[in-house]
């Protein structure tokens, strides 16, 4: 068996505190293996993202743990942590987080700013970036050039140019019509498979189902059930 890229072990995860306290999470597991796309689906308010965030080590659990490349996370301060986001995971949020004002390979580039990667190298990179997602002839446009579809693919390539281990995506296809959601589930599809990535997305829209090799179900905190994706069947 692949050993997991990232995984959460028994993690539970309280939001708030005194009478507002909730178990967002009830003794989670989780694995996410290189060359899948796994969709994590479930109601609004069933802890998809709280889980999305703890496996992205932007939360950390009050049980259980998290490891990366088989590494646990247990008693890694902030500083650690982003080290480990900024090493291992991309994340592609529902609303594209891009800067107005930067162009598509500027935006792109940002992420490699923040890991220290020399200017031409890093320019390099980015171009080659967008390039993957079908955007080799727009970046120098400015977001405001740009259509939603598009703008995604500017954040998907920003989250893939570390070549991080771990794609990580929350509701990613929420803000697009169908047409530019296919797009984008093509795309993600293609960074599993064909680049050994492990992608998994949140999202409650049946429409993405064809795209996955695997569905996890959560409801209430909890991983209700389990089934491969109707892209293994194909």
């Amino acid at each position: 068996m692949t050993e997991p890229l990232i995984e959460a072990v028994n993690v539970a995860k309280d939001l708030g505190s005194g009478a507002a306290k909730v178990a967002a999470l009830k003794g989670v597991s989780l694995a996410l293996t290189g060359g899948e796309l796994t969709l994590l689906m479930g109601p609004s308010g069933s802890g998809k993202t709280t889980l999305l965030s703890i496996l992205g080590c932007m939360l950390t659990p009050n049980e259980g743990s998290v490891r990366v490349r088989g590494n646990p996370t247990d008693g890694a301060g902030p500083e650690e942590l982003a080290l480990l986001r900024r090493e291992h995971v991309g994340f592609v949020f529902q609303s594209f987080h891009l800067f107005p004002t930067l162009s598509a390979a500027d935006n792109v580039r940002l992420a490699l700013d923040v890991r220290g990667e020399p200017w031409r190298a890093a320019k390099l990179r980015s171009r080659e970036a967008l390039r993957k997602v079908g955007l080799a002839d727009r970046i120098k446009a400015f977001p405001r050039e740009l259509s939603g579809g598009e703008q995604q693919r500017v954040a998907i390539a920003r989250a893939i140019v570390g070549n991080p281990s771990v794609i990580l995506a929350d509701e990613p296809t929420a803000a697009l019509d169908g047409e530019n959601g296919r797009a984008i589930m093509k795309i993600l599809a293609e960074i599993a498979r064909e680049q050994g990535h492990a992608v998994l997305i949140v999202t409650h829209d049946p429409r993405l189902l064809p795209f996955a090799d695997r569905i996890v179900h959560i409801e209430d905190g909890r991983i209700t059930g389990e089934e491969r994706g109707e892209a293994k069947v194909q």
